[in-house]
């Protein structure tokens, strides 16, 4: 088989997969988007940041696997990969803490006004009571968990440590067992909306979570409530949370993921006090390294060898 690891990845990661699989394979790495591109031999690809869409499976006549280095796999045309026979998988649960550590660090920054007292003190601006009316604790705050999977499970766990009281919503209810060993209570979507002072998402993106949140959700939500999206672009209408961040209804929100990436500097979520930007790095650290590349290499050895089922696919619907 030929492997292909396109885009980039955290220092060590071919080395490992080509000691994992040389012997038998040829692997390879792809660093620039135009090589990626004019690809046309891979048999397996291994994904990060660059996208496969119906472009890349059609060049790629011999491809029977695509490898989704994390959870989200709204990169890759799963309808088109399944409808030629392409087995699509992800490593989910691997970076969940990561996530979550991230989605806390967000919450906090907003509470506290973490920013904005750094960039008051290069100003040479001792902001000690500058925002001392605009800033809170988690403690005792509803925290509204949309997405209850690995990761929503995580944050709920972090932030019910820090005394915030979890409540969430999903699709599919949480077994009793796993409500009460993290304190969460399932609730429908309109009361999560409506009674959270946090919110906080952790679904995937597809046709049906599209602007998720936009204008009638916001509404809903009481005012003063902030927004933490560390799941994907896409799912908050931004141009909605804006206009209500500016009108006081949302008192703030951090986004790790934007609609379109990367984001312009002169982009009005950049320059506004009330909000805080980062770069999609919510799994994004070298120590998950290890732990994401056991799962993908556990899938791709299985499919390769064909003597059990492939455990991660996440377009069987679509397969034939």
């Amino acid at each position: 088989m030929k492997i292909v690891l396109a885009g980039e990845y955290p220092e060590g990661s071919y080395k490992e997969i080509s000691r994992l699989f040389a012997i038998d394979n040829e692997v390879i790495e792809i660093n620039t988007m135009d090589t990626y591109n004019s690809m046309t031999d891979a048999e397996i690809i291994i994904l990060r940041v660059f996208k496969c869409d119906k472009n890349i499976i059609s060049r790629n006549k011999n491809l029977k696997m695509i490898v989704r280095w994390g959870v989200g796999y709204d990169s890759v045309d799963i309808k088109c990969a399944g409808e030629n026979g392409i087995v699509v998988t992800n490593t989910p649960g691997a970076n969940s803490m990561a996530v979550a550590e991230l989605t806390l660090l967000l919450i906090l920054a907003l509470n506290r006004k973490l920013v904005n007292h750094v960039d008051s003190l290069r100003k040479d601006i001792w902001s000690k009571n500058d925002f001392l009316n605009e800033s809170f604790t988690v403690e005792n705050k509803k925290i509204g968990i949309i997405g209850s999977g690995n990761i929503g499970q995580s944050v709920a766990k972090i932030l019910g440590a820090l005394g915030g009281k979890i409540q969430y919503y999903d699709l599919k209810k949480l077994d009793a067992s796993i409500e009460k060993e993290l304190s969460m209570e399932y609730v429908s979507l309109e009361q999560l909306l409506q009674t959270s002072d946090i919110i906080t998402l952790h679904i995937p993106l597809i046709d049906s979570t599209y602007k998720f949140i936009s204008k009638e959700q916001i509404e809903k939500m009481k005012t003063g409530t902030i927004i933490i999206n560390t799941a994907r672009g896409g799912l908050i209408d931004e141009k909605e949370l804006l206009e209500a961040i500016k009108n006081g209804k949302i008192r703030g929100a951090a986004l790790d993921c934007v609609e379109n990436e990367p984001l312009r500097s002169d982009d009005e979520l950049l320059n506004n006090s009330n909000i805080i930007v980062t770069p999609h790095i919510g799994g994004g650290t070298i120590d998950l390294k290890d732990k994401i590349i056991r799962i993908l290499a556990e899938d791709i050895k299985c499919f390769i060898e064909n003597k059990k089922e492939v455990k991660h696919i996440v377009n069987k619907e679509w397969l034939k």
